[in-house]
């Protein structure tokens, strides 16, 4: 037969009231206890019947359980709360942040030309000073600014002449050695053709001349 589903409200019945309050305690305590071994959990369980009578349950000890429990909500209400002190200290460093932001603002327009119409003598010559003064410093930093990348080039320039003339080295050595190559080529030709004519010795006039061979 299937449970019906218990409705979640008080119970008229006292004596009904009283079997249910007793079964669900112990599995309650039950649940408490397993839970404690279970996850190695420090359990502190503290019920109250109808008619007044104590039930507890600790994995350890209630004293040392609630005490903890006492420690543990007085720091968390410590480091939640805010005291009028602390948030009239914060109202005034807001409004000092505030007024900061508001000078610096007008600052920032008088030097760009803005809002100078109620400036004094005094107050646009110290514009006009900084003003020279900035640009002072945004000249010299342009000038450092070439002097490195003149310095940069001048660098790269003796890189490049060097490997110029390293090249160029190997060029002329190159030249030199197929100039060689070529004459030592030539020479060796001629010596060649100069063994292949044939030499004999001639007596007598152009017409009538006599050739005289060399012995075989």
């Amino acid at each position: 037969m299937v449970r019906g589903k218990t409705q979640m409200k008080r119970i008229e019945n006292a004596t009904s009231r009283q079997v249910t309050f007793s079964k669900r305690r112990n599995g309650l305590l039950k649940k408490a206890f397993e839970l404690s071994v279970l996850c190695d959990a420090e359990v502190a369980l503290i019920i109250f019947s109808p008619r007044g009578k104590l039930c507890e349950f600790a994995s350890s000890s209630m004293e040392e359980v609630i005490n903890r429990y006492r420690n543990h909500v007085k720091d968390v209400q410590t480091e939640n709360s805010v005291t009028e002190e602390d948030v009239q200290h914060l109202r005034q460093e807001t409004e000092s942040m505030g007024n900061k932001i508001k000078v610096l603002e007008l600052a920032k327009r008088k030097l760009l030309g803005q809002g100078l119409g109620s400036s004094t003598i005094e107050e646009l010559q110290e514009i006009e000073h900084q003003l020279e003064k900035s640009i002072c410093t945004i000249r010299a930093r342009k000038m450092q600014v070439y002097n490195e990348q003149v310095e940069e080039l001048r660098a790269k320039e003796k890189l490049l002449a060097s490997q110029n003339a390293m090249l160029s080295g190997k060029c002329l050595a190159r030249t030199k050695e197929m100039i060689e190559e070529r004459r030592a080529n030539f020479q060796t030709m001629n010596n060649g053709e100069s063994s292949d004519v044939e030499t004999g010795l001639f007596i007598g006039l152009h017409e009538n001349r006599t050739r005289q061979e060399r012995p075989k």
